[in-house]
């Protein structure tokens, strides 16, 4: 009897554990949604708007008029729709609690690992996944991290029951981190930050050069044997069918990265973190390089530089012609507030709230090499959109209320939405949430 009555216990006790919630299931039939705002993506606003999708592709986007071909009819009237946020340069799903090493896996050990792929660590059951859905983030780009050459990143689908089902692209770039001039220390006594000489610049950068020359010797084989591991996972880096994103922040050490990456013969080098890109703006125009910006929620690097010149960097960047994405360049827990950082944007950096949009959709998308199948909400593209009450871009409206992953209908609940549901019932507090 104590057997059975421990046995109760245990298994009530599991009960309590809330789970994630299944990944959804297959668009079955045809949905409209109508009377929205549609946010193509692209710059362009329909006001009462249709879109159309059917087996997770979307089959018409137009005005009012737009005929709905007996699809499943959704009035969101005074909603808006947009394309789902792309986050890039993300370690969502590669570390849960930064502090626990066994649920931390972005980085393998050693300084030259092109060989190594973010996409099988990827962990479709992670708490973090669903709190980013709610902020209208239904793709992410998860990145290794660490070493000098960290490995390749793939874009993923936020609703999956693993790596497999998740992947939208796999292994779309390397990862380099530009050994910089300097290198900066954190203080934790004082929480100040300081710079250093770095002492193993040269001996990194000798690293890189015969790494990349060796890669590039084998890239021109047309049979190696036997195959290395390493120099196959770089081949796409010289035909163009992968990008070499390099971390790099200061103005000289982009200069230097991009020269080399040129020397080289890198198709597509993509700057990631540019603190200091609006110094070279010219330079990176000249060599056609797009731009994935880390954090601007910061204070500027120098004391005598603009307060407000991360907040404007964007738009300076986007109005000289450059290919401007914005991300949170690995810190997970942030993630969910990229959208916030496109409306801060648009807020300093004289620019409307439609081409702030396309810095989290399709211009990410187009970085990436998957527009054309996702950024915008246009005909033969997935289905792959939020329904926010209001603005995406202020955190004061945005509040999804339908999310869809390729015509799937996806489940907003999270650990965030059940644990103010607990706590709102236990001191007995009104629901805000409505």
């Amino acid at each position: 009897m104590k057997k059975l009555t421990l046995s109760i216990l245990l298994l009530a006790s599991l009960s309590g554990f809330a789970q994630n919630p299944a990944p959804a299931g297959p668009q079955t039939r045809a949905i409209a949604l109508t009377g929205a705002t549609i946010h193509v993506g692209n710059g362009q606003v329909i006001n009462n708007g249709v879109i159309l999708f059917d087996k997770g592709i979307i089959t018409a986007v137009g005005d009012g008029n737009t005929p709905t071909n007996g699809a499943e009819v959704i009035n969101v009237a005074g909603k808006h729709v947009y394309p789902s946020i792309i986050s890039p340069a993300s370690t969502v799903g590669l570390q849960e609690i930064s502090a626990v090493r066994a649920t931390v896996d972005f980085q393998e050990t050693g300084y030259i690992n092109p060989n190594i792929r973010s996409l099988i660590a990827y962990n479709t059951d992670s708490e973090v996944i669903p709190t980013i859905r709610n902020n209208g983030l239904l793709l992410t780009q998860v990145m290794p991290m660490g070493g000098v050459i960290s490995g390749s990143s793939s874009v993923v689908q936020s609703d999956a029951w693993n790596w497999e089902d998740a992947v939208l692209k796999a292994d779309d770039g390397i990862w380099l981190t530009w050994p910089g001039y300097f290198a900066r220390s954190f203080d934790f006594e004082d929480f100040s930050v300081s710079l250093k000489k770095s002492e193993q610049r040269q001996e990194s950068i000798n690293a890189l050069k015969a790494t990349f020359s060796d890669a590039v010797a084998y890239a021109a084989l047309k049979n190696p044997a036997p195959k290395n591991l390493k120099f196959e996972s770089m081949k796409g880096l010289f035909d163009g069918t992968k990008n070499l994103y390099i971390r790099a922040d200061y103005g000289k050490d982009i200069i230097e990265a991009i020269k080399f990456a040129k020397q080289m013969g890198i198709r597509k080098p993509v700057i990631v973190g540019g603190e200091d890109a609006g110094r070279v703006i010219d330079f990176l125009k000249e060599n056609n390089v797009a731009v994935i910006l880390g954090p601007m929620h910061r204070l500027p690097n120098l004391q005598d530089e603009d307060v407000y010149l991360p907040y404007k960097l964007p738009g300076m960047l986007q109005k000289a012609g450059i290919a401007v994405s914005l991300s949170y360049d690995g810190a997970y827990w942030r993630t969910r507030n990229l959208p916030f950082q496109a409306g801060t944007a648009a807020g300093f950096g004289g620019i409307d709230k439609e081409d702030a949009l396309k810095m989290i959709t399709s211009t990410t998308a187009k970085i990436m090499g998957i527009d054309n199948v996702v950024g915008t909400l246009e005909k033969g593209k997935h289905a792959t959109l939020v329904v926010s009450k209001g603005d995406l871009l202020d955190m004061r409206t945005n509040v999804i209320e339908h999310a869809y992953i390729q015509g799937r209908h996806i489940n907003l609940d999270d650990k965030h939405k059940r644990l103010y549901h607990m706590y709102r019932e236990k001191y007995g507090q009104p629901d805000l949430g409505k």
